[in-house]
């Protein structure tokens, strides 16, 4: 039943209180029900009025938050630099005013028969001139400058805050993948747009206020009706702003459908497929498909742009000639000198000119403070797994690794990946997970790893929950070859190094154990005949100035080579940390019969004393870990060693027989001679 709160406190049931309704006399509830109906049609009002101010309040004090950060920013990556700039800025906003001034006192000397005066404020004007040139370009390298500064700032502020997210949660997103793409694209321009916008929107005051100044001398009229003319102007660049900031976001998820298209048209790794099945007519379509929903969108931003500004600029125009008209029959009357009417011309074209600016430079700022909320909502995201205040210390593991009663799902309108899953990890044995595609095999080692926390349940090592510490901490500990390995565009010892980052500082020593564990993933050989040996660059993509026009200084490996290359960097791992869990996703689905063989020897004596979580399709590799775990459907179905679940004859002896079946021939099949076979 549902329940309001009284003023005491206490909880009244709806029903109550409709009891109480209807128990009042039914003529005065009907005569304060007519008075309360007018009064809240009152308060209706006054609340939608405070509702609205309320809002447009709350707007501007976002806005000027926004503005303060973006300042803040500008301000700590470049001070001088920021300070030049607006000094040049307010200098290049003066000379105008200056030059008109100047000419109208030159105009004047004109009209007047008196030319022996125009040497003095025709110097001025030559120094102005010079002075105009030379403040622009200053100004141009100062906005080149502040622009890189400020971008280097901002991009280090960005991905420090992305590599700080310790889970997956988030790039696994796809609503925060387009907040990131929208984040970098603003990392790039944001601040000193930002900048540059409050600097022009300064430089437009200043123009106008000088202008509108001297209009005053010579008509306020006119002055004030310029002044009122640039209100619907920056009012609607202002709306535009929004609406083009939102239109961006909109087109968003379009543009990534573009993009993965495009790149899918344009990989390495598709190309073979995309040839053999015909599908680049079908992938362009789509692509082109996404370009035109995109153009759309833009399109019609577009045009409500030159609808609006068309009829701006024809506003301008009849303000312009009718001041214009105005100052002709003026001085027509004697009422103004030629001077003044110079004046008046060059004050009309610099105040147009100038609200243009300051519209121009408004919208850009509104709507760059818009797109920095991106910005700012992924650098000042939340954590997607939270980290204990106090860590706990990671013990040394002694007894095993415990999953207590684990549920998972991604979201919670995605279905349970993981059920109730209880299992014990035995220090210094290995354990294998077999199942099919989708029992939970995967997610499992994401949760062992603290890229997820349990959506229920625990995991312990050693008794400690791993929630309660530090995530970094717990990841030295772990050593890992996932199914999906990373292939890094870099050269084959700093793929190996990503292992562990101080070998890259440990000269001839750190190259001697890179070697070493390459040795262990049976890579060493084939590293050390590569063009440059292990300072060769596996890929095409890039070159440097030196490479040019040697194809041999970049190698393509092939999958398999790839494949021991991330054992060789987990190994560094293990030779480099205190490694106490290796955990391996089908670490030789990429091999052939031999080379399986002899890293699966390798991987044996590897483990001999070590915890291991071995996940693997191929059953034969994983016949001889000390335990077996069958997952069904997010559940743990069988447990036991080979010999127990063959002997079971349950879902573990199903599919090994299965896998073996096909490795040995029937009793109708017998081997046929090569001769025979042609």
């Amino acid at each position: 039943m549902s329940t309001v709160r009284g003023r005491g406190g206490h909880e009244e049931s709806a029903a109550d209180t409709a009891r109480a309704t209807s128990d009042a006399p039914s003529g005065h509830s009907g005569r304060s029900s007519g008075h309360s109906g007018r009064s809240s049609g009152h308060s209706g009002r006054s609340s939608g009025h405070s509702g609205r101010s309320s809002g447009h309040s709350a707007r501007a004090a976002i806005a000027l938050r926004r503005l303060a950060a973006v300042c803040a920013v500008t301000a700590r990556a470049a001070p001088g630099t920021l300070l030049l700039h607006i000094a040049l800025s307010l200098l290049v906003s003066a000379l105008p005013l200056a030059t008109a001034w100047l000419m109208k006192l030159v105009m004047d000397d004109l009209a007047s028969g008196a030319p022996g005066t125009l040497l003095l404020p025709g110097t001025a004007m030559a120094c102005l001139g010079v002075t105009a040139v030379v403040a622009s370009q200053a100004m141009r390298y100062a906005r080149a400058e502040l622009d890189r500064r400020v971008g280097l700032e901002m991009q280090d502020r960005l991905f420090a805050a992305v590599d700080g997210f310790v889970g997956l949660g988030k790039f696994e997103n796809p609503h925060f993948l387009d907040r990131l793409r929208l984040a970098q694209q603003a990392g790039h321009e944001t601040a000193t747009h930002v900048a540059e916008s409050i600097l022009g929107v300064v430089r437009a005051g200043a123009t106008i206020g000088g202008f509108l100044g001297s209009l005053l001398l010579v008509s306020p009229v006119m002055a004030g009706i310029l002044l009122v003319a640039g209100v619907p102007v920056l009012w609607s660049e202002v709306a535009l702003a929004r609406r083009r900031a939102r239109m961006l976001w909109e087109v968003g998820p379009v543009e990534r459908r573009e993009f993965f298209y495009a790149d899918l048209l344009s990989s390495v790794e598709a190309a073979k497929e995309v040839r053999l099945f015909g599908i680049g007519p079908f992938l362009r379509d789509r692509m082109l498909m996404e370009r035109r929903t995109a153009n759309a969108a833009k399109r019609a931003m577009n045009r409500r742009e030159i609808a609006v500004q068309t009829g701006l600029g024809g506003l301008a125009a009849l303000v312009s000639g009718g001041g214009l008209l105005w100052a002709v029959l003026a001085a027509r009357g004697g009422a103004l000198s030629v001077g003044d009417v110079t004046m008046f011309v060059a004050a009309i074209a610099g105040v147009q000119g100038a609200l243009a600016s300051l519209a121009g430079d408004a919208a850009q700022g509104q709507q760059t403070l818009l797109m920095f909320d991106h910005y700012t909502a992924v650098t000042q995201a939340t954590s997607d797994l939270p980290v204990a205040d106090r860590p706990r210390p990671l013990p040394t593991l002694r007894h095993g690794i415990e999953l207590r009663d684990v549920w998972f799902r991604y979201s919670p309108d995605l279905p349970w990946v993981l059920r109730g899953v209880d299992l014990h990890i035995p220090q210094g044995r290995a354990l294998a997970l077999v199942g099919l595609n989708g029992a939970g095999k995967s997610t499992l080692v994401k949760l062992l790893c603290r890229f997820y926390d349990p959506t229920h349940g625990a995991i312990l090592w050693d008794g400690v929950d791993i929630r309660d510490v530090d995530p970094a901490r717990l990841r030295e500990r772990v050593g890992a070859v996932f199914q999906d390995y990373m292939q890094y565009d870099m050269t084959a010892a700093e793929n190996i190094a990503l292992g562990d980052l101080t070998v890259l500082t440990d000269g001839e020593r750190s190259h001697e154990r890179m070697r070493q564990a390459a040795q262990r993933a049976g890579i060493d050989r084939q590293l050390a005949e590569l063009p440059r040996g292990y300072d060769t660059l596996l890929t095409r993509m890039f070159f440097t100035a030196e490479d040019k026009g040697n194809p041999e200084t970049g190698v393509v490996l092939s999958g398999g080579q790839w494949q021991r290359l991330a054992l060789a960097r987990a190994f560094l791992r293990d030779a480099c940390t205190r490694r106490e869990l290796m955990i391996l996703d089908e670490p030789s689905a990429g091999l052939d019969a031999e080379a399986e063989h002899e890293i699966h020897a390798s991987l044996r004596s590897e483990r001999n004393t070590r915890t291991s979580l071995l996940i693997s399709h191929r059953l034969s590799a994983l016949r001889d870990a000390d335990i077996i775990v069958v997952l069904k459907d997010g559940r743990v179905a069988e447990r036991g060693n080979h010999t127990l679940l063959m002997a079971a004859g349950g879902e573990y002896a199903r599919l090994f027989t299965l896998q073996a079946g096909g490795y040995q021939l029937s009793a109708e099949e017998s081997p046929v001679a090569p001769e025979e076979a042609v």
